[in-house]
């Protein structure tokens, strides 16, 4: 069974939307050592505009750390992309943000699973998945204006138009919040799509094979139940649907 996994890679390009398990073309290669992949490489992209669609798309990041004593944490977080900077947020006094703040290295990921894919074997079970890793320091952002910039666009990522129809953050919200600012610079993509790839002797097997897909849509709004009498859902709200999402 396989899985989005990313370990290092070459660099191969994202030309296997389609045909996942087949020779990759020529692409951008990797940043540096740390995002070349070795397995399942014909997966693999360093392509940006690959890149950029799956951390739009993404609502959920997990940050992952090790701290002082090596102990690992992978913590689950809301965040989106601004330009050439991944944002995410938290407490001020979230102990992942502070060890990151002083410098300790972090890796970011995020999955969206768009099948699962039933073999005749067993092992040969998959997923249709598209999914992204980041890696290097990041940063605290302290200056208040970018600190204004990047809690919009984690609210605007979360739900476009939203910012506008909210009330602004207070100067103490401010203050009890970290924001933290990762680059895009070392960055790889993982993509895997179409139907299971079985052993060529097991395609006479008399076993059902294909994909089920994972689709996620919104449903219909629920009103706070303390929202005065009156107030109808925004389209925000209402027609609310994910960028590649129907």
């Amino acid at each position: 069974m396989s899985a989005p996994a990313h370990s290092r890679s070459d660099n191969r390009s994202a030309s296997q939307a389609d045909a996942p398990d087949a020779e990759a073309s020529a692409g951008p290669g990797p940043a540096s050592e740390r995002v070349r992949l070795r397995r399942r490489r014909e997966r693999g992209s360093h392509d940006r505009a690959l890149i950029d669609a799956i951390l739009d798309e993404a609502l959920i990041a997990h940050l992952g750390i090790a701290d002082e004593r090596g102990q690992p944490f992978v913590v689950p977080t809301l965040h989106a992309r601004h330009g050439d900077l991944v944002y995410v947020h938290g407490s001020s006094a979230s102990r992942t943000l502070r060890a990151l703040d002083a410098g300790t290295p972090a890796c970011l990921t995020v999955s969206l699973l768009d099948g699962l894919v039933l073999a005749r074997a067993a092992m040969h079970h998959s997923a249709n998945y598209r999914s992204v890793m980041l890696l290097g320091d990041a940063r605290s952002v302290v200056e208040p204006t970018e600190k204004l910039v990047a809690l919009e666009a984690i609210v605007e990522h979360i739900v476009p138009g939203r910012w506008a129809q909210a009330r602004p953050p207070s100067e103490n919200e401010l203050k009890a919040t970290s924001v933290l600012a990762l680059g895009i610079e070392e960055a790889s993509a993982k993509v895997r799509s179409g139907p299971p790839q079985d052993d060529e002797e097991d395609y006479g097997l008399p076993i059902w094979a294909g994909v089920v897909p994972i689709i996620s849509t919104a449903g219909q709004p629920q009103p706070d139940p303390r929202l005065a009498v009156g107030i109808d859902p925004p389209p925000s709200a209402s027609a609310y649907a994910r960028p590649g999402r129907p």
